[in-house]
């Protein structure tokens, strides 16, 4: 009997079986988007199909030049295209998984200046103007788009997907907001489903009763002018008669004003309307966003709220989770923190994409942690993130690894992070850490500040010491009301009702969250929070957003005169700026502090003199490396630095995690 009986039991679609229910949703990771990396997207995919995952969906492949997300970007259009993904499906195939194909129209997301649309209105997330589709154009996009599921199956994929969701090209026909067109393909709510429609339609005519056709379907467009549940419910019908063999789920435009898939979301926040949906249709029904663990996947299956689970970006993070999940170690799954750091980051930044807790994800044939041919000691020293990579990826390799921390327990800035409202999900990477280091027998020292001395005995040495928060050179800041930030999240001083945060890098940001933040709020304070009402009686699912209670009065300040918050991240840091905004969290730019005392915080601003009467002020000024132990081991050979004791620039646990592996790989 295995734990997750629902989610690892078979399913067949249409001729396809999977071998359980998890699908490894899609993500553009960048290697799509060129032939020279088809080698290491094959190998990307391989690792995950020998993890054991039911059905993998590939990154979005436009059916023709003009619904390319960028210029080149990944197309599935010749016959030539189609003979190059054997490769790919062959990979998957020789691992016993199975794959399908997503065809993607970016329509006015598109990042280039030929996009096109349902009508010639700009996205506010890109830069050009798109152009409205001519009444022929639309019917050979929609051929065009059966044309690719045809050259998929040419390719050996064992299945499509079809992308009508995430504010793409078929979700810009569906809705009212992006389509005025008051011919054939407009002007009606079931005339912008026609377009949807003869996809699918054209698709199965071309390829036949028994492929399965994977339709992304829009749940909650949560944008103004989208869909309503009736309109969603009427086009699923449309769609199973036009020959879908599975819906699968998505949530909001690219362009919401409500957060879907950050760590901030709580999990599973979208599987109501997932089950709304499964009530209502046919054919087999996927849940997706937010899903990171089997316990949540497999109760969603058992109580009957979706058929199959798509967890996209935990795969990225462990490609083994499903052999993991069947074998009784689920304790042992690296999961997925949905940071967006590594992945849609970098994608939305043209950069290729990772992920910050598994930085081999989609460079598995260059960062690669084979067994080593030596018989080696090797010491860690500090147990923060990079310290942990360092140590789990040098014993996987083989070596005798000690870990040897001066605290009481592991996870150093992580401990930190995770004190965090909305990144919680950093206390899974501590907790799957320190599972690998019992799995690995990694010798681990608590307690324990080595001197050079101490260390000369090992082979290797890996100084991870970490930072310790940067004290400005500011009179009155040995006041009692002053504390840093580390002081504040570790619990070690508890601020008053009136805070002062001085410094609005990411630290600041996430100190501000924390000291306002409700801790009593449930799922639907969050939804009620961010104005998501139901779709049935809200159009798009937006609703008036309802006022926050912060704990604190809270004022952030800053050096800088640019905008706080402009330099956080680009697909979580706009959904930051908007929590401080509901919080009241008062925000000062471009400011000199001269003092603190007994009456407060002292600064000028615009040449004028400002007091802020505050009980606490956090500092959230920097940091500064430990590095001494460094630097008593002198130019001894075997010596590596990584982490903040190299470079205390914020707090990047992704650099930090990709740096201990790194060194654990070149050892």
């Amino acid at each position: 009997m295995t734990t997750y009986p629902h989610l690892l039991q078979p399913i067949t679609l249409g001729s396809l079986t999977l071998r359980n229910r998890v699908v490894m949703g899609s993500m553009h990771t960048g290697l799509e988007d060129s032939n020279r990396h088809l080698d290491e997207l094959a190998a990307y995919v391989a690792e995950r199909a020998r993890g054991g995952v039911g059905l993998i969906v590939t990154g979005g492949y436009s059916p023709n030049k003009r619904g390319w997300l960028k210029p080149f970007a990944s197309e599935l259009s010749t016959r030539a295209h189609a003979s190059k993904h054997r490769q790919v499906t062959g990979a998957v195939h020789d691992e016993g998984g199975a794959i399908a194909l997503q065809v993607l129209h970016a329509g006015r997301y598109g990042y280039t200046p030929f996009s096109v649309s349902a009508s010639a209105t700009k996205s506010p997330i890109t830069p050009f103007r798109p152009s409205a589709l001519s009444t022929k154009a639309v019917d050979q996009t929609a051929s065009d788009f059966a044309a690719s599921v045809a050259l998929a199956v040419r390719a050996g994929y064992d299945a499509v997907e079809i992308m009508g969701s995430e504010g793409y090209l078929i979700n810009q026909f569906l809705a009212a907001r992006t389509n005025d067109r008051d011919d054939l393909w407009g002007g009606s709510a079931t005339a912008r489903m026609r377009f949807p429609v003869e996809v699918v339609r054209r698709s199965r005519e071309l390829v036949g009763p028994g492929l399965p056709i994977v339709y992304r379907i829009s749940l909650i467009d949560l944008v103004e002018g989208g869909q309503t549940w009736e309109e969603v419910v009427e086009l699923a019908h449309l769609l199973i008669e036009a020959g879908v063999t599975v819906l699968n789920t998505g949530i909001g435009w690219h362009e919401a004003r409500v957060p879907t898939i950050i760590t901030q979301v709580p999990r599973g926040a979208w599987r109501s309307l997932t089950a709304r949906l499964k009530a209502e249709v046919s054919v087999p029904v996927c849940a997706s966003n937010r899903i990171n663990s089997p316990e949540m996947a497999e109760e969603i299956i058992a109580t009957g709220q979706a058929d199959l689970v798509s967890m996209a970006r935990p795969l990225l993070a462990d490609p083994e989770f499903v052999l993991k999940a069947m074998a009784g170690r689920a304790d042992e799954i690296n999961t997925c923190i949905a940071c967006n750091q590594a992945c849609l980051d970098h994608a939305f930044a043209n950069k290729r994409a990772s992920c910050l807790v598994n930085p081999r994800a989609c460079r598995e044939t260059t960062l690669v942690l084979g067994p080593t041919q030596r018989t080696a000691s090797v010491a860690v020293v500090g147990a923060g993130p990079a310290g942990l990579a360092a140590a789990v990826s040098a014993a996987e390799r083989g070596f005798a690894v000690t870990l040897l921390e001066k605290s009481t327990s592991l996870g150093g800035q992580f401990r930190l992070a995770m004190a965090v409202p909305g990144k919680e999900e950093f206390a899974e990477t501590l907790r799957y850490y320190t599972r690998r280091l019992e799995v690995l027998g990694v010798d681990v020292r608590l307690s324990t500040e080595p001197s050079a001395a101490d260390l000369a005995a090992y082979d290797e040495v890996v100084v991870a010491t970490g930072v310790v928060p940067r004290v400005p050179d500011l009179v009155g800041v040995d006041h009692p009301c002053v504390a840093t930030y580390a002081e504040v999240l570790g619990g070690a001083v508890v601020p008053g009702k009136r805070v002062a945060v001085v410094g609005a890098g990411g630290i600041g940001v996430d100190v501000s969250v924390w000291l306002t933040h409700d801790p009593g709020e449930d799922l639907d304070g969050w939804l009620a929070h961010w104005g998501v009402g139901d779709p049935a009686q809200h159009r798009g699912g937006l609703t008036e957003p309802e006022p926050r209670q912060p704990q604190r009065e809270v004022t952030l300040l800053q050096r800088k005169s640019t905008p706080i918050g402009q330099d956080l991240a680009k697909t979580s840091g706009w959904a930051h700026r908007a929590v401080l905004k509901q919080s009241g969290v008062r925000l000062v730019s471009g400011v000199s502090y001269t003092r603190v005392d007994d009456q407060g915080l002292h600064y000028v601003r615009d040449g004028a003199e400002h007091v802020l009467q505050v009980d606490t002020v956090v500092l959230c000024t920097g940091q500064e490396s430990v590095r001494g132990l460094f630097d008593a081991l002198g130019e001894r050979a075997g010596v590596h630095l990584i982490g903040g004791a190299d470079v205390a620039t914020e707090l990047d646990a992704k650099r930090a995690i990709e740096q201990g592996t790194r060194v654990a790989a070149a050892l």
